[in-house]
């Protein structure tokens, strides 16, 4: 049976809903409560740690799998000590991947990170990454930890940020520009060493991503049924997109003129791909959510 570690903060809510789709519904006694339960043979224990911490305790042995940004793998220095098993592509707001930026004030003159000046001031959580970016770049500065409220310290307090953004938003609102990209991150779903090794527990972890994986393969698509004379197949067939390819069987009765056809399809865009179906002479159409996805 396995121990999760699952991050607090801004991915907390992104983790709960994830597990619910995946029918692994997380409950705690309240929500202040650190400890959780799932319902599932498969996990003894949920554990919610900041996500600076967990890939270290996993490394650890302190728990099995832990869920959390690769940022801080590399951070923490565990990348060679925890085993990365999948890249969970969700964060607070989109499923892309987040960046690790260097970012200065729009009137700094700083165009790109060449044109840093040796001594300037820089802020950041991420003290281990940016010594090893200063250093490659060949630019010595004074990297200080920040404990929060990154943006605010340039230009008053610090010159430089090296921060985590997921659109850039926060940056320009409070003035800033990126001048670099040091490194792109993804919440990953990790597991120790020995766990991994385990052929018991490895199982379990194998399952645990076919249902996480399952899920974010699903969102932003639905599934299309429709029904379609055979003069007119290969028309819908040349407007619907799939997977792989639409699925075709014939229907019973005195119908044999027309087949049913369904596919996976990107809800994004269905409102225009629905009369195109329309008009190639598809009939009956029907769009139904899916959960799910299992390549």
């Amino acid at each position: 049976m396995l121990k999760l570690v699952l991050p607090s903060g801004s991915l907390q809510q992104g983790t709960l809903d994830l597990f619910a789709a995946a029918e692994l519904g997380i409950s705690m006694p309240d929500s202040r409560s650190y400890d959780a339960t799932v319902d599932d043979y498969r996990i003894s224990s949920v554990r919610w740690m900041r996500p600076q911490e967990i890939p270290v305790y996993v490394s650890q042995g302190l728990f099995d799998v832990g869920i959390g940004g690769y940022d801080w793998v590399i951070e923490r220095g565990c990348e060679d000590t925890v085993e990365i098993v999948a890249k969970l592509n969700y964060s607070k707001r989109t499923n892309k991947p987040v960046r690790l930026v260097v970012a200065v004030a729009n009137d700094s003159g700083i165009d790109s990170p060449q044109e840093i000046k040796p001594g300037s001031r820089v802020t950041t959580e991420y003290v281990k990454i940016a010594q090893k970016y200063f250093e490659k770049l060949g630019v010595p500065v004074h990297i200080e930890f920040s404990y929060g409220t990154t943006e605010a310290k340039v230009p008053e307090i610090a010159d430089i940020v090296v921060e985590l953004t997921e659109s850039g938003s926060s940056l320009r609102a409070n003035d800033l520009k990126i001048v670099d990209t040091i490194m792109e991150s993804s919440t990953v779903l990790m597991a120790n060493k020995d766990s991994w090794k385990d052929p018991q527990k490895r199982r379990h972890i194998d399952d645990l991503v076919t249902l996480l994986l399952g899920v974010l393969h699903a969102r932003g698509k639905v599934l299309m049924k429709m029904n379609v004379a055979k003069a007119d197949l290969d028309a819908v067939l040349k407007v619907l997109p799939s997977m792989k390819t639409p699925t075709i069987s014939s229907l019973s009765g005195e119908r044999e003129e027309y087949c049913a056809v369904e596919s996976v399809v990107e809800k994004s865009g269905i409102n225009l791909l629905i009369p195109r179906l329309k008009a190639a002479g598809a009939s009956d159409i029907i769009e139904l959510p899916i959960t799910k996805v299992i390549p």
